[in-house]
Order: C-alpha cells, then sequence, then structure tokens
C-alpha cells in the first residue's frame, strides 16, 4: 500500500498539481494586496473616497450599539475584484505563451497514391502502345 502511494504520488502529474498550487496560492496573495493596496485606493478615490471593505449590511447590534451580526458584502465586492485582475493576468500569461509558441509548419503534402485501377489502366496503355510498335 505504500508503494502505491508513492508511485501515486511521484506521479508527473500530481507533483505539478503541487507546484500550481502552492504558486497559485502565492500569486493569490500578490494580486490581492496589489488589488486592496494599490488598485482600491485609486477607485474609492474615482467614486468620492469610498471604501468598499467597510461596506455591510447590519442584521444585529448589541446593547452598545456595536455591530454583532452584519453581511459584509463590500469585502465581496473586493474578492470580485481579485478575481477579475487575477484571471486578466493568468490572460496575458497563457496568451503570451501561446504567441511565443512557435506553431508547427504545415508539412509539405506528399504526392497522393496513384490508385490501382489507374495504375493498371497507364501499364495496359504502355503495353498497347508497345503493341502498335511492332
Amino acid at each position: 500500500m505504500l508503494k502505491d502511494f508513492k508511485k501515486f504520488v511521484m506521479r508527473g502529474n500530481v507533483l505539478d498539481l503541487a507546484v500550481a498550487v502552492v504558486i497559485g496560492s502565492a500569486f493569490g496573495k500578490i494580486v490581492t494586496s496589489f488589488v486592496n493596496d494599490i488598485i482600491m485606493p485609486f477607485i474609492g478615490i474615482l467614486l468620492g473616497r469610498v471604501d468598499f471593505t467597510s461596506w455591510q449590511w447590519v442584521i444585529s447590534r448589541t446593547n452598545e450599539g456595536e455591530v454583532e451580526l452584519a453581511i459584509k458584502y463590500g469585502h465581496f465586492i473586493q474578492s470580485i475584484f481579485d478575481f477579475l485582475i487575477i484571471a486578466l493576468a493568468i490572460y496575458f500569461v497563457i496568451r503570451a505563451y501561446q504567441v511565443k509558441k512557435k506553431k508547427p509548419e504545415p508539412e509539405p503534402e506528399k504526392p497522393k497514391a496513384t490508385p490501382e485501377d489507374i495504375k493498371l489502366l497507364s501499364e495496359i496503355r504502355d503495353l498497347l502502345k508497345d503493341n502498335k510498335k511492332d
């Protein structure tokens, strides 16, 4: 059983997937920071100093007036921006890869094999020509 597990884990696809998940996670953190710290302040300024993360729908408050339960839809909007920027970045990476990737040159067309009936007719023609000369 341990050998089977080792065989499973050491397959190329599993290792590639593990590396992709780790790199994707790190990339996600970078993009989240980029969106939160660089892009959203500009968008907030353009919309009149709005901070999306503070947007919430308060469901209940404590006796002191503090928010006890709230739906923080501002964080959801922030996550949508994160997703769109990550998707855009991945699109550009894949697009650049596709452009750089050489397209295989089309193979020159091989002459089509002559069908058997045409070969036979050609032989008959040649034989008839030879018989006429004699």
